[in-house]
């Protein structure tokens, strides 16, 4: 359990198409909190505060960055998506657009998908997405770890073990996953080991994920982040173990922050949406 002075586990997921992050943040350990992180200006937008559970691993965020597909639970929630959900929002806040019930907490959540008009998800209990449908599918993710990062082009190592060694969750086996740096003639690799990651937000139960950076046959450990990512032009985003979001420029395993936001203070203030977000 978090206490007061616990830092915040943050987990982002970029737009394939737009300069956008969602921030995805836990703690105090009954709430989180959800941001948009504009990498072209380097600014971030408080959204929602929701009292309960969102699953980083089971979400996603649209190629153009408006829409978060977010898997989330409410106890006691009263409404016709339950207490356990999948949900389509406009990113920085949860009000729903559109909701299905999931009844458990064993799905893998859902996504977004180039085949626009596809869903693989049936009618919703709330709302109406077909404004989402005009541009992409809606489908379940696969049952495999790093299922975000895997359709933000991060592949598998070479040494990592094969998936039907995972078992039917794909739970039991160790995955390194890759990322080379985009937009240079020499990139770094940037890795990430971890197993179970489906559910590395929490560590207390699973062993959190491990970040590094590779050149050539040089390993330099990111001992100080707890998720990363490139943006497009090559920078190193960054949520450290201390609660902030970071933008480094990299020259080799050196690095300047130019950009940095600290979400650790943050405490729970729920405010009503604004009008847009109620809107597609």
């Amino acid at each position: 359990m978090s206490g007061p002075n616990t830092p915040p586990r943050i987990f982002c997921i970029p737009a394939t198409e737009a300069p956008v992050v969602a921030v995805l943040r836990r703690g105090p350990t009954d709430w989180a909190h959800v941001g948009r992180w504009d990498t072209a200006s380097d600014s971030y937008e408080p959204g929602s505060w929701f009292h309960g559970r969102l699953f980083p691993q089971k979400c996603d965020l649209s190629p153009n960055g408006r829409w978060l597909a977010y898997s989330a639970m409410k106890s006691g929630a009263d409404w016709p998506g339950g207490e356990i959900y999948e949900a389509i929002s406009r990113l920085p806040w949860l009000t729903a657009l559109a909701a299905w019930e999931a009844g458990t907490t064993y799905t893998r959540g859902i996504h977004f998908d180039d085949e626009a008009g596809t869903s693989q998800i049936g009618e919703p209990d709330v709302g109406d997405p077909s404004p989402a449908l005009r541009l992409y599918g809606v489908k379940l993710y696969g049952r495999n770890q790093f299922a975000v990062e895997r359709r933000r082009g991060w592949v598998e190592s070479e040494d990592t073990p094969p998936r039907e060694a995972g078992g039917h969750w794909d739970e039991k086996r160790r995955v390194e996953m890759v990322k080379a740096q985009p937009g240079t003639g020499n990139p770094l690799g940037l890795h990430v080991s971890g197993s179970y990651a489906g559910f590395r937000e929490m560590p207390d139960y699973h062993e959190p994920a491990e970040y590094f950076l590779t050149s050539g046959g040089d390993i330099h450990v990111l001992d100080d982040v707890q998720w990363a990512d490139w943006d497009r032009a090559g920078r190193l985003l960054v949520a450290t173990k201390d609660g902030r979001l970071q933008a480094r420029v990299l020259d080799g395993f050196d690095h300047e922050v130019v950009f940095a936001h600290d979400l650790s203070g943050m405490t729970p203030d729920p405010q009503p949406p604004p009008a847009k977000a109620t809107k597609w």
